[in-house]
């Protein structure tokens, strides 16, 4: 990461970055809800004591959408935690504000995949320095049975999305994806990835909000097609079963290596049940779980979670 101490930063452009995170969140749950016939996003808002808060929306229950959130948050806090200094300990000590959009959606049918995005602006605030800032984000793929025109549609989305903002950002952050959301204790990839960056501050604040923008409004432009086009395929309770096998995958992740799940809980900051909103609604794990060699569960790990370059064959 690049050093930005000396960059300037003001309350104008936190507070533009704040008003297209709001927007976002709506035009994203609006994209949903075009797609599910028997939900509407239930709103919490809420504020912390020590500073800021969100709003929380969560849908559940629906033909489509089995459980979703699409949460906005606005949180400070004192000191940073552990998982937010590991990579920069000169910042140990300093005040943190951190807003973001954070979404996570676990359709019904096991022919559609989960979906998840996120983008955020971090800002340390620490004696005797100027303002350090970075954004993140990214969003990500998890399919339960594949489709190849799924996968090359949402790649093609996420270099569309950063490609402009720097020739070599999409490979970049592919990688970093397919690197990060990775569960080392299963030696397999949890999707088919898409991008992922963190810590990011190259060139001037605009350059990494329009890159933030960027990627934010190609979500739902990606996802929706897919989800459309699955939704309603036929499936059996076997596939059900696998699915939700699956899924099991998916909270290890997010409870073992996830750096914002961590980042939330540690600081303090964070709200618990927006946090843990992520996680399905239904779940299974059975010892010794395996697939049919062979068969089209077989067919997600096999072929489907294995490292590819969608875009070129």
């Amino acid at each position: 990461m690049s050093d930005n101490t000396n960059a300037s930063l003001t309350r104008l452009d936190i507070a533009a970055v704040k008003t297209y995170l709001l927007s976002l969140q709506d035009q994203i749950c609006q994209a949903l809800e075009g797609v599910e016939p028997e939900r509407r996003f239930s709103e919490d808002a809420w504020d912390r004591p020590n500073g800021g808060g969100g709003r929380t929306r969560v849908i559940a229950d629906g033909q489509v959408i089995e459980k979703g959130g699409v949460n906005f948050s606005h949180v400070m806090g004192d000191h940073l935690p552990p998982s937010a200094t590991a990579d920069r300990p000169e910042l140990a000590g300093g005040s943190f504000e951190a807003m973001g959009v954070s979404l996570v959606i676990h359709p019904k049918n096991p022919m559609a995949p989960t979906s998840h995005a996120n983008v955020r602006l971090f800002i340390v605030h620490k004696e005797g320095m100027e303002p350090v800032w970075w954004f993140g984000g990214g969003f990500d793929l998890t399919p339960y049975y594949g489709f190849d025109e799924d996968c090359v549609d949402w790649h093609q989305a996420a270099f569309d999305a950063v490609e402009p903002f720097g020739e070599g950002y999409y490979q970049r952050f592919k990688t970093w994806c397919d690197e990060y959301f990775y569960l080392k204790h299963r030696g397999e990839p949890r999707g088919i990835g898409g991008l992922f960056y963190d810590d990011f501050n190259e060139g001037s604040f605009e350059h990494g909000f329009g890159m933030m923008r960027a990627v934010g409004d190609a979500y739902s432009k990606a996802y929706v097609p897919i989800l459309e086009r699955r939704k309603h395929l036929p499936f059996t309770e076997q596939q059900r079963d696998f699915q939700l096998h699956r899924r099991g995958r998916y909270v290890e992740f997010n409870l073992v290596f996830d750096r914002g799940t961590h980042f939330g809980l540690q600081s303090g900051a964070g709200r618990t049940e927006s946090i843990l909103m992520s996680l399905p609604p239904e779940v299974r794990w059975t010892y010794d779980y395996q697939v049919e060699p062979g068969s089209e569960e077989a067919k997600l790990t096999d072929y489907y979670l294995t490292s590819k370059d969608w875009l070129n064959g």
